[in-house]
């Protein structure tokens, strides 16, 4: 809207309302810049669509209004407080209804090593109590994986390393390479919907989220909440190899599997082919040799079983033999022909075997067998 003015006489006079548009709309032409300073007087509150903040020079105490769209500050997750230094990217505008001025801020970013290792202490003490790096909570990588997906940033490196790493270890892999931002206020979110978004994909069995070297800063990102939850509850394993050996993001202990860097994920990812042929045909070669050892004894075995076969026909009838001698040299033991020929006989009558002299009378008829022949008999007398 074109700022005009009254004229009264031979001056030109702007009311408030204008006034302040035409220093707004002068305002609005210049370019977003990052300014750091001391937070002081942060106000927000539930019902308020924007948050607050004073922005203080800590050399000579000048300061600025600052103000930021409450969703934007939130989905920024910082834990900001009166005395934290701070950049702040914004505009220069001016609040027209108040004639005040102030940055309206874009983005803010933490200042100070301190203050981040701080923050992240108390993140990682707050994971740490919900169990989100615990060693059961760790899933084995697969052995082969149908499909390798990598999380890496534009970062030529890191992709160049961990592909070719792969490559050389395993030509069979199956790669899908997603790039996302991986530094800067926005990474974070960015980060966790390219991870879940490449658990989703076909076929996927293991993820690495691979970052190449930076400062403490560059890396903040990979110990931001929402990416260590992100990791935890991925639905297939994760592989971390974030930085350096050195760097210890909370990534790293959200993962399944913490690599130290590109490289060296691709060792744990996919096995050596060389080395996994030499395996196999190690264990062929083993179970060709046991397999003969086996065939070998079971020959051995069948040749034994086929001797035994073999004598067991006369073995039986020799031990059918011995029994039935033991049985005919009882039954003769208890025969009345070895009774007789031990000097005995046997006296029958018409009525049969004679077992008492009550049995017969003097002058009765009686048979007499002895051992050898018979004859006949008649009793002159008895006695009893």
């Amino acid at each position: 809207m074109k700022v005009e003015a009254t004229l009264h006489g031979d001056r030109k006079v702007y009311s408030v309302s204008a006034f302040n548009r035409g220093i707004g709309s002068w305002l609005a032409r210049l370019p977003t810049i990052w300014v750091e300073g001391e937070v002081t007087e942060l106000r927000r509150q539930e019902g308020w669509q924007s948050v607050f903040l004073t922005l203080k020079d800590v050399e000579d105490g000048s300061c600025v209004p600052v103000s930021m769209p409450r969703t934007t500050f939130d989905a920024l997750r910082l834990e900001i407080a009166d005395g934290d230094k701070v950049h702040v990217y914004g505009r220069p505008e001016l609040y027209e209804a108040r004639g005040v001025f102030q940055l309206r801020a874009l983005s803010l970013e933490p200042l100070g090593l301190g203050a981040a290792l701080a923050r992240i202490e108390r993140l990682k003490r707050t994971l740490v109590a919900e169990g989100l790096f615990a060693a059961e909570r760790k899933r084995r990588l697969p052995l082969l994986p149908r499909r390798i997906g990598l999380l890496t940033g534009n970062d030529a490196a890191a992709k160049r390393d961990f592909v070719t790493a792969v490559t050389a270890r395993f030509p069979a892999a199956r790669l899908l390479v997603a790039e996302t931002l991986v530094q800067g206020v926005k990474a974070p979110g960015a980060i966790v919907a390219t991870l879940n978004a490449l658990a989703r994909e076909p076929e996927i069995d293991v993820v690495v989220v691979a970052r190449g070297g930076g400062s403490f800063e560059d890396l903040l990102p990979f110990s931001d909440e929402r990416v260590a939850r992100a990791v935890a509850s991925c639905p297939v394993p994760v592989v971390s190899a974030v930085g350096h050996e050195q760097d210890t993001p909370l990534c790293d202990l959200a993962a399944d599997v913490r690599a130290s860097t590109p490289t060296a994920a691709a060792r744990v990812v996919v096995p050596d082919e060389r080395q996994l042929r030499a395996d196999l045909d190690r264990l062929r070669t083993a179970l060709a040799r046991d397999t003969r050892r086996i065939l070998e004894r079971g020959r051995q075995t069948l040749a034994a079983d086929r001797q035994r076969l073999t004598r067991a026909p006369s073995l039986l009838l020799e031990r059918k033999r011995t029994h039935l001698d033991g049985l005919a040299g009882r039954l003769r033991a208890l025969s009345p022909r070895a009774t007789l020929e031990r000097g005995y006989a046997i006296v029958r009558t018409d009525d049969g075997i004679v077992r008492s002299a009550r049995a017969v009378a003097p002058g009765s008829r009686v048979d007499v067998e002895l051992a050898e022949g018979a004859f006949g008999a008649r009793v002159e007398e008895t006695r009893e």
